[in-house]
């Protein structure tokens, strides 16, 4: 096909992102270099996922090194980086074995297929259900966009999964509805990043933990974005006092490389047998060799007691935000997953900080997320806070 300057050629890539006018082609730590040499802040890392910065020096090497080796082999074979990141995700977790593949939803679809079969061959008795919550989200695949409770993001995909309910979330009466439907599994992320970053209350997730152990129901916490260390531990569960019988996890695994897995116990891993499940991708001699630095650097280093320190440092500066501000109504999150509540539309204000070398995400029509790589530091934050006021100030004025 020919074309002149005169006709306009749509992208020859599916139009399912509403894009914004950046093309990025560099990063490095908390920024990130467009194609015109325009250097960013990065408040986004990636959607959660560039935990450590942009090319961190202790992923890049692991990776150079297995470029070397082997790019990828199947996983009919043993895979040695694969059975090493496996033995620390479970040394560290109430996990005692782990999956791999290659994304959250993949994470998630994963679990969703555990449950069933834990509930149909293992347990050979009651529902196989799986109970989510309203608001959440769980990801883009079939059965993942049936278990995310937000019916703008099963839109035209009718007819969607059976076996899925959705309760009311923070709900204690709700959890009583439990009893009736009985269900193989809940799923429930601890802070609903998509929803809104909206945090579970304690005794709430308490309540749901007790009434799964007294019904043989299996907890499913979805870590995509709260796992990996963005909260302050490395699971987000640490600090609810529960122990999941699956944990899916993704994003800041790989440091940016596609990974994904799930960690369960025993006892639920026994739905999985020989030719249940499987991944051609899931747990690559590449994949892993990133997602094992990364973990180990996380663990070895000073980067969580870091992350609880600097997310002291960061809600000051959003809370004198607030208070100079009356249109930012809340803050809300836990360690450096944070979301503003504002009374104006939080795509304008994402959009306005663009052109303030900034990026910074919404979560929902009214919630400005906020994720700075666990690396953050103060001097990057009170960079953030001066751009953010700037376009905090443009929209009081009325620009």
């Amino acid at each position: 096909m020919t074309t002149n300057n005169s006709i306009s050629v749509a992208s020859p890539v599916m139009s399912t992102y509403s894009r914004f006018p950046i093309t990025i082609v560099k990063g490095k730590g908390s920024y990130v270099w467009d194609d015109q040499g325009n250097k960013f802040l990065d408040f986004t890392s990636g959607i959660a996922t560039c935990n450590l910065g942009h090319v961190p020096e202790v992923v890049k090497g692991k990776l150079e090194e297995q470029l070397q080796n082997i790019w990828h082999c199947s996983n009919l074979y043993s895979i040695p980086n694969q059975e090493q990141l496996a033995s620390l995700l479970t040394t560290n977790s109430c996990g005692d074995q782990v999956f791999f593949c290659n994304s959250g939803a993949e994470a998630n679809e994963a679990a969703i297929k555990l449950a069933r079969r834990y509930a149909n061959k293992v347990k050979g008795s009651g529902s196989s259900d799986v109970v989510t919550f309203q608001q959440s989200f769980h990801g883009r695949t079939l059965a993942t966009l049936t278990a995310t409770g937000q019916e703008k993001i099963q839109q035209g995909f009718s007819p969607l999964m059976p076996g899925f309910s959705y309760l009311p979330y923070n709900d204690s009466e709700a959890l009583e509805k439990l009893h009736t439907i009985k269900p193989a599994a809940v799923l429930l992320e601890l802070i609903q990043g998509e929803g809104g970053v909206i945090p579970a209350n304690q005794d709430w997730v308490i309540e749901l933990s007790q009434i799964c152990k007294e019904n043989d129901i299996l907890l499913m916490v979805d870590e995509i974005q709260t796992g990996i260390g963005r909260t302050g531990t490395l699971f987000a569960y640490e600090q609810y006092g529960i122990e999941p019988d699956v944990i899916s996890i993704a994003k800041g695994l790989g440091s940016g490389f596609p990974i994904g897995a799930i960690i369960a116990k025993e006892e639920a891993a026994k739905g999985f047998e020989p030719g249940s499940h499987g991944s051609t991708f899931g747990g690559n001699p590449l994949a892993t060799a990133a997602g094992l630095a990364t973990v180990t650097h996380i663990l070895e280093s000073n980067l969580l007691k870091h992350v609880i320190q600097i997310t002291d440092y960061l809600d000051q500066q959003l809370q004198d935000l607030k208070e100079k501000y009356s249109f930012i109504k809340e803050i809300r999150g836990k360690g450096l997953l944070k979301g503003l509540v504002i009374e104006t539309n939080a795509i304008e204000i994402v959009q306005k900080a663009i052109p303030k070398n900034l990026l910074i995400l919404t979560a929902g029509p009214n919630v400005v997320r906020i994720l700075p790589p666990l690396t953050v530091t103060k001097e990057e934050i009170n960079e953030f806070a001066n751009k953010l006021e700037s376009v905090f100030q443009s929209i009081q004025e009325g620009e």
